[in-house]
């Protein structure tokens, strides 16, 4: 009794678990850019000032600015990952307004401050790097007012002995601020600042001084970036695959769930119950890990539901193959059951190495799907080997499996000893 109580218990538990929580889970798995529709950028890192080199730091750093600039436009979570020693790949889901967002993206801003080795007031003359994007605070750019009552862009650097040195080298002299290449100011260094701090003068109305501000805040680059690939998914032909791979998924669960039933009766029920269990899992997976679902992952889910079918059928043939040789029901699941495992055990395993080694040389949707095939064998040992095989156990034992038949195996398919 106490058998049949713990399955009935165990079944209707994470059944109803499962019916809750599917619905808030889905809505919480992150798609990629091909199942969602947006973008993709492949950018060419290059140092702002001649005769520098691009670091792998500095590279991380402008790959985590242009994260934040993504952020802040509105974004839905976009992917920001550096590639090589001077390339940085940018995938953005979800954008409403496509070319703004491209805009502000293709042309990051670059905040220095130069000042004119030999003097004068034209923008040419300013080709000294004094400060570069990197040393400003991030989110350090406020809009403030004047004596006049007129706005100015107010600046916080992060190293303020540097920014004191070069004020203090340069009074009375111009510190012209460059947005890329367009001169905001040139205003004159009147006292050393040493408190990291300086204003953007200039006839500013109140909205150009908020899209100053706000441009100054998304910019600060460290390293110069030029488009060198670039990729459209249209929002349209993402839905489209979405729907197409949801259909496909559905359809063939269905025929899974309707084959192992009507070839395994009970045994193939119970295995119907683990699939389902593993998807859930899979999917609890994606959304606690953050995961991005993409087309190659769910390529890799669809082929991991396939290994669990085949470790269901292979146990579930074994159990029947003992039985026609004559064997007892409980006798006939120990040994299929143990029998099935090292095969099951050793087909998985192989393939986990070969996962692995596309996740460590692979790149991209390689490493996606090889992650992907992973989780899902490991999920299906847990599910469909030892999980089912307790659940039928649980039955035997309680004496509600105990007739071939149940099986699927006629009495005429059984062999005498």
């Amino acid at each position: 009794m106490k058998r049949i109580i713990s399955f009935f218990v165990t079944v209707i538990v994470l059944s109803g678990v499962m019916l809750v929580s599917t619905p808030g889970l889905l809505d919480k798995v992150r798609l990629g850019l091909d199942l969602k529709g947006g973008f993709e950028i492949l950018y060419e890192a290059t140092p702002l000032v001649e005769g520098q080199a691009v670091t792998q730091e500095s590279l991380n750093s402008t790959a985590q600015s242009l994260e934040k600039r993504a952020n802040v436009l509105g974004t839905s979570e976009p992917e920001v990952t550096t590639e090589g020693s001077n390339r940085i790949r940018l995938k953005i889901a979800g954008v409403t307004d496509e070319a703004e967002v491209r805009k502000k993206m293709k042309e990051p801003a670059n905040l220095t401050f130069r000042s004119a080795p030999n003097g004068g007031i034209e923008q040419t003359d300013f080709t000294q790097v004094e400060l570069l994007g990197s040393d400003f605070k991030e989110n350090g750019a406020e809009v403030v007012y004047n004596t006049l009552n007129k706005p100015e862009i107010s600046i916080q650097v992060n190293d303020k002995n540097k920014f004191a040195e070069v004020t203090k080298r340069l009074i009375g002299k111009e510190l012209a601020i460059f947005l890329d290449e367009t001169m905001l100011s040139a205003p004159t260094v009147q006292a050393e600042l040493t408190d990291g701090k300086a204003q953007i003068t200039g006839s500013y109305s109140i909205d150009e001084a908020n899209n100053l501000r706000d441009t100054i805040n998304l910019g600060a680059l460290p390293l110069s970036l030029t488009e060198k690939y670039s990729q459209s998914v249209g929002a349209t032909l993402g839905k489209q695959s979405l729907d197409k791979t949801i259909i496909a998924g559905l359809t063939a669960s269905v025929l899974i769930l309707i084959f192992m039933i009507g070839i395994y009766r009970l045994p193939g029920l119970l295995a119907s119950f683990a699939l389902i269990l593993h998807t859930w899992l899979l999917i609890l997976v994606f959304v606690l890990a953050d995961f991005t679902l993409t087309l190659p992952g769910i390529a890799a889910f669809i082929l991991g539901i396939g290994m669990a079918v085949d470790a269901n059928i292979i146990t579930n043939e074994r159990i029947r193959e003992e039985m026609r040789n004559g064997r007892s029901v409980m006798s006939s699941v120990k040994a299929g059951n143990k029998n099935s495992f090292r095969t099951i055990l050793d087909s998985n395993i192989t393939t986990i190495i070969v996962a692995g080694v596309m996740y460590a040389y692979g790149s991209g949707a390689v490493k996606g799907f090889a992650l992907v095939l992973i989780i899902e064998i490991v999920l299906s040992i847990a599910t469909n080997v030892y999980f089912s095989h307790w659940l039928i156990t649980l039955l035997v034992k309680s004496g509600l499996l105990k007739k071939p038949k149940q099986f699927g195996v006629k009495e005429s398919e059984i062999r005498a000893l």
